[in-house]
């Protein structure tokens, strides 16, 4: 399985490594760092390296490469999946996933990956096992072990993985009952300038804070379950029921988790929540240019769209922009030719505008092609694919606990792009 892991930072050097097995020279990481040149963006890499005697599987993840060293073939997305959970743990643990955090907590995480893989094969990857297990670093905690040479180890077994529910400690009790759903999509799409739809999907997850006590049994149902493709479960989901019935049944970990993701590709069912109008032009000898771009909501059921963010990769041939925004802040790079337009929340009363010039080298010939608009953007208490809860019930339990579920709709970023890539053509 694993043998090794390296962890290289955007520099491209290795600042942590574990090895499981047989140690793996670090100079194995040079075909990795000769794909990573040839690359033109950092995720441009491929995920999957061949060498004469190892395969090198990797993620990026806050600007690290989590690269996974295997000797035979295993199939990728299983060691992308356990990259993934490494990741998500050391967010759980420390607050963020970093090259300082985790220099600062590296006891703890040399502990934590000696307890998720055995021998090279994954073991414990939930993170509520992981903490019997090993206790998160606290101020506290970390002035006792520096006194006492102690560490953040466990003195006994985690007592769900002595159960037919591993992902679930036993006499968990709570004094406020309380299960939170968040609905979380991300919308990727290629709009071309007459504003059709050449392509749109949704990515989209269902994310669980459950602090139910004992030992309950939930079901979660939707209104329109059909909506879902690609689904992937968190390992509590009994899979057969939702084939059956599209109900999910399961037994929640405690605390924070994943309960599901899933794909909505169909464009018919794809709404795009904004449009734009742009005239963007250069003429044929002239040093200047014409920049002209307003937005509006559109599809959004009344709710507000926020955090918005325009960009644009201007042509090479400009060297200055002088632009007026009737709302937020912009700013031109003359150096990577990056426009950025921090747009904050559309007011459909008050359609945001950004309009000016835009000054050509001399003697410079017209550009080819006009540049891409790229948007990002939030839209609370709304999933854009429709999909909605119907009811949530527990079982096994006799209290009534507190339930909520909240939506959201955000900007996708799938590869190099965001939201959607307007199209000039």
């Amino acid at each position: 399985m694993i043998h090794s892991l390296f962890l290289v930072n955007a520099s491209g050097d290795i600042f942590l490594e574990k090895h499981w097995k047989s140690v793996v020279s670090r100079s194995v990481c040079d075909y990795f760092f000769e794909a990573q040149e040839r690359a033109t963006e950092p995720e441009n890499v491929p995920p999957v390296i061949s060498t004469p005697h190892h395969y090198l599987i990797s993620v990026l993840r806050h600007r690290i490469y989590f690269v996974a060293v295997i000797q035979s073939e295993v199939p990728p997305l299983f060691v992308i999946e356990f990259l993934h959970r490494v990741v998500d743990t050391f967010q759980d643990y420390f607050g963020v996933c970093t090259e300082a955090a985790i220099k600062d907590n590296v006891v703890v995480v040399y502990e934590l990956l000696e307890e998720m893989l055995d021998n090279g094969f994954p073991l414990a990857t939930e993170s509520n096992i992981l903490k019997e297990l090993i206790k998160p670093p606290t101020i506290l905690r970390t002035m006792v072990n520096t006194i006492t040479g102690s560490t953040n180890v466990g003195e006994q077994l985690p007592t769900g993985q002595l159960s037919v529910v591993p992902w679930r400690r036993t006499g968990v009790k709570y004094t406020n009952n309380e299960a939170y759903f968040d609905v979380v999509e991300e919308i990727d799409a290629i709009i071309d300038k007459s504003g059709s739809t050449i392509t749109a999907e949704i990515q989209g997850v269902i994310d669980a804070c459950v602090k139910l006590t004992g030992m309950p049994d939930l079901t979660l149902s939707f209104m329109n379950p059909r909506l879902l493709d690609d689904v992937s479960f968190h390992p509590c989901v009994r899979f057969k029921r939702w084939e059956a019935e599209r109900i999910l049944s399961f037994i929640p970990p405690d605390g924070n988790f994943r309960l599901l993701s899933y794909h909505v590709s169909s464009q018919n069912l794809v709404a795009i929540p904004v449009y734009v109008k742009h005239n963007i032009t250069f003429r044929e000898g002239s040093s200047q240019g014409r920049f002209d771009l307003t937005l509006g909501p559109k599809q959004t059921m009344g709710k507000a769209v926020e955090a918005v963010l325009v960009s644009s990769q201007l042509p090479r041939g400009v060297l200055n922009a002088n632009l007026n925004p009737s709302q937020g802040t912009y700013t031109f790079d003359p150096v990577t030719k990056l426009l950025t337009w921090d747009v904050g929340k559309i007011n459909p009363q008050k359609l945001p505008s950004l309009k000016g010039t835009m000054s050509l080298q001399a003697g410079a010939s017209k550009p080819d092609e006009n540049p891409t608009i790229n948007i990002q953007l939030k839209i609370q208490q709304m999933a854009i694919s429709g999909l909605k809860v119907n009811r949530l019930d527990m079982y096994g339990e006799k209290y009534k606990p507190f339930k909520g579920i909240k939506y959201m709709t955000k900007a996708g970023k799938s590869v190099s792009s965001y939201l959607f890539e307007f199209l000039f053509i």
